[in-house]
């Protein structure tokens, strides 16, 4: 692939700037593969491959709902929520659920992987009792939520109670909704563990523990909490494990919660997501890429899009810039009240706003399926969020675009991002505003 040395016209907005034409060293930076890198990553790579997990040879396809012996209701519920076929991880894992298996299922994001859960969890649980029997957990709030509004619509015929208890809302009220009973708890690790303490979630009837999102939960900020969770789980709880991508160690970590689980796996290089295209853009330097991010805008608002940072402070930074340089923003990350968070989602979700800026915050599961473009203006610190990131775009089937921005500095980790998914991410072109 090669390297134009022309800036880009985007929107048919006129570009004076030609200091970010790139210099032929950023081009051997970007796409030179050295000998001795390349023997050094063929090894690691096959060391990868000698460690890798595969789905369970006993796992079959379903190639319908029906086959699956799914509820009446259940399945006017699938229906109505506009399912038609099952996804490759709901033909495999939903069956898997409902006979009691402890699952392991990693897949692409945008494939379903919350209705797998949910389809398995609606089938399982009885209705007649009005305690809680499955506990789904996730590692932000807005995640917690948007499964909460998941079940409550595939069960809609079935008068399943669900209640998302997360933090920065009213403990009062959890108390309240948990005393009346609910079926189903969707939340999030820390007031999940407070309501439990207090004993307002009553564990003894949970048959069903679902970890979100795992890789994020089974890392250093929330694994003390899931193992306070799980000890208070009847001993046979069924687990579920699922999420975009499952590093080595999380894999070896899910051994103190499962039993002989079914794994559903796919391999790494198909991990990038079908029909998402993905590009870069060199910018050389790092106070180059506000004038990038200025000359894109109109490209982003043909439909809406989402630009991550790498930090809460420079999603605030980044706000104040692009307002004061009269674009439509809004922002969202973890410090903000949960009033806000709520209300910035909202008016996303409904197309009120059309350009969100935030941090990795967002990379987790949140579904907005008019979202067609993803910006990394920085490119994320941790591999395994490049996937959860540009997955945002795209939603199951869907056509989508991932841009990253790239200065000099952040050539190695595009290069690594491109080896550890064997991808290739091409420049941008100029027509980008008609792929999305």
């Amino acid at each position: 692939m090669s390297l134009k040395t022309q800036p880009h016209n985007l929107g048919g907005r006129p570009i004076k700037r030609t200091r970010r034409n790139r210099d032929s060293e950023l081009e051997e930076n970007i796409h030179g593969r050295s000998s001795e890198n390349t023997i050094i990553l063929n090894m690691a790579e096959e060391i990868m491959d000698d460690l890798e997990f595969t789905t369970s040879e006993d796992v079959k396809a379903a190639s319908s709902f029906e086959e699956m012996n799914l509820k009446e209701d259940l399945l006017r519920g699938i229906y109505a929520y506009g399912y038609e076929v099952p996804s490759a991880v709901q033909s495999r894992a939903i069956t898997q659920i409902c006979k009691g298996r402890d699952v392991i299922a990693q897949a692409q994001s945008g494939t379903g992987k919350t209705a797998t859960f949910t389809v398995g969890i609606l089938q399982s649980i009885d209705l007649s009792v009005r305690d809680t029997q499955a506990l789904i957990l996730s590692p932000t709030r807005e995640l917690a939520v948007q499964i909460q509004n998941v079940v409550l619509a595939l069960g809609d015929h079935m008068n399943v109670q669900c209640h998302a208890c997360i933090g920065g809302t009213s403990v009062g009220n959890d108390i309240k909704k948990l005393d009346y009973g609910q079926h189903v708890v969707s939340g999030t690790p820390g007031r999940v563990t407070d309501m439990i303490r207090r004993r307002n979630l009553r564990t003894r009837n949970v048959k069903m523990l679902i970890l979100d999102e795992a890789d994020e939960l089974l890392n250093q900020g929330f694994k003390e909490q899931i193992y306070d969770i799980y000890r208070y789980l009847p001993p046979g709880t069924q687990v579920v494990v699922v999420s975009a991508t499952l590093p080595q160690d999380v894999l070896e970590m899910t051994s103190k919660f499962t039993s002989d689980p079914v794994r559903i796996l796919v391999k790494r290089d198909e991990l990038t997501l079908e029909g998402l295209k993905q590009y870069f853009i060199a910018v050389e330097k790092e106070e180059w890429k506000f004038d990038t991010l200025c000359d894109l805008y109109d490209t982003l608002t043909i439909t809406q899009a989402v630009i991550f940072c790498n930090s809460r402070r420079k999603v605030d930074w980044l706000t104040e810039k692009m307002r004061e340089a009269n674009f439509t923003v809004a922002s969202m990350h973890g410090e903000m009240p949960q009033k806000e968070r709520d209300t910035i989602m909202q008016d996303f979700r409904q197309g009120n706003s059309r350009v969100l800026l935030c941090t990795d915050i967002w990379a987790r599961g949140i579904d907005v399926q008019q979202v067609s473009l993803v910006i990394n203006y920085d490119l994320p610190t941790n591999r395994e969020n490049y996937i959860h990131r540009i997955g945002r775009s795209g939603r199951f089937g869907r056509k989508g675009v991932a841009i990253n921005f790239v200065t000099n500095e952040d050539v190695r980790i595009l290069r690594d991002i491109e080896q550890y998914y064997s991808t290739v991410i091409d420049e941008m072109p100029m027509n980008v505003g008609d792929m999305v």
